[in-house]
């Protein structure tokens, strides 16, 4: 029989996710969809491409979002059903599956209150991470590409799209950059506070004398900003490089020199894509980030918010923000928040909920001091 902390813990979750509902808004999320479908399906929408794009975005990241609480309610409500019928058929497995299901539940419900607190100007956007090796030669490359996959297996829990749009690899191990995008709603919000210096302490793999090595990377986050193309950017300050796409070990995946590099002269900005298919497709892609970039740089100085968003991240000693140890006591270390996690191997497998969570509610009381 269901005891009474199963029945507090039941009325618990759904106060909680009333709350989350009235934040949330479903109501005016409904509305917008409405506006924004019909907006769609006018038959002259695709005249003007920009808009269009503008509008497909928007109605796909707020149907996305409503229905992700949807969901969730529809699984509160038929956690009711499976308590009424292990209630009324005395019914020892429907009593241990609604005990599993308040489980799953508590902590999709605690995804979502997290979710709550991401009241910033961008953080209902999509995502770009850019990762870059720092000091720590071949283990610092690696590092870096162990942070790529921790990322991407993180996406891949949550069953969220990423487009890699740019790797450059070591000459030795792992490599120097990657950039990717993960365009869900809320990504910019939620990875933001991975942005920073991480850390790696760990006995070289790479170094004969069995020595512990320290290394280092850095993580930017970027939103995906609709309003970039908004950015004007003349001709003569870019510098466009065009070369070869580039593998593992130096090896060419193209037979086509269709990677591109941008580098804006007055800011030295660079941003390099060579995951299209074309120098193009790779030129937008590319013109699309680093416009982004530039228009967040523009409000960073008139606002005086520069630490807010990408900030500066110098990838060595003084400026880290997590430590992940692999030797003697293996720990995983926010030093922002104070979260630890006692087994690294799954966080680089991508479990960074907790990592994550603790950092939104570290950022949220910071604010509001």
């Amino acid at each position: 029989m269901l005891d009474q902390d199963f029945t507090q813990a039941l009325a618990g979750l759904r106060a909680t996710f009333r709350d989350i509902r009235a934040v949330v808004d479903v109501d005016a999320l409904e509305a917008d969809i409405a506006r924004l479908s019909e907006a769609a399906g006018a038959p002259d929408l695709w005249d003007d491409v920009d808009n269009a794009q503008k509008v497909t975005s928007a109605l796909s990241h707020r149907q996305a979002e409503l229905k992700r609480v949807m969901a969730v309610e529809q699984r509160i409500d038929d956690l009711d059903v499976l308590v009424e019928l292990a209630a009324e058929m005395d019914d020892a497995d429907a009593e241990e599956e609604a005990r599993q299901e308040l489980a799953a539940l508590e902590e999709v419900v605690g995804q979502l209150e997290v979710q709550t607190l991401l009241d910033g100007e961008y953080d209902a956007r999509g995502a770009v991470v850019t990762i870059r090796s720092g000091a720590g030669g071949d283990d610092a490359t690696d590092f870096a590409e162990m942070l790529m996959r921790m990322y991407l297996r993180w996406a891949e829990r949550h069953k969220y799209p990423v487009k890699v749009m740019d790797t450059s690899y070591a000459e030795g191990a792992g490599i120097k950059s990657a950039t990717f995008e993960v365009d869900v709603p809320y990504a910019y919000g939620t990875l933001s506070v991975e942005a920073g210096t991480h850390r790696l302490a760990r006995i070289s793999p790479f170094g004969s004398a069995d020595k512990r090595q320290t290394s280092f990377a850095a993580v930017e986050v970027i939103p995906v900003m609709e309003e970039a193309v908004e950015v004007d950017i003349p001709e003569g300050d870019i510098r466009v490089d065009v070369f070869r796409s580039s593998g593992p070990g130096g090896q060419s995946v193209n037979t086509t020199d269709s990677a591109v590099r941008l580098t804006h002269l007055p800011t030295g900005l660079v941003v390099s894509m060579q995951n299209e298919k074309s120098q193009i497709q790779n030129r937008a892609a590319a013109m699309r980030v680093l416009q982004t970039r530039l228009l967040l740089l523009k409000r960073e100085e008139e606002a005086a918010k520069k630490k807010e968003l990408a900030g500066v991240i110098t990838a060595s000693w003084g400026d880290q923000m997590r430590s992940y140890f692999l030797y003697g006591q293996q720990l995983v270390k926010d030093l922002r928040t104070g979260y630890e996690v006692g087994n690294p191997a799954t966080v680089f497998d991508g479990d960074l909920d907790g990592l994550i969570a603790a950092g939104i509610k570290w950022r949220k009381r910071k604010d509001d001091d």
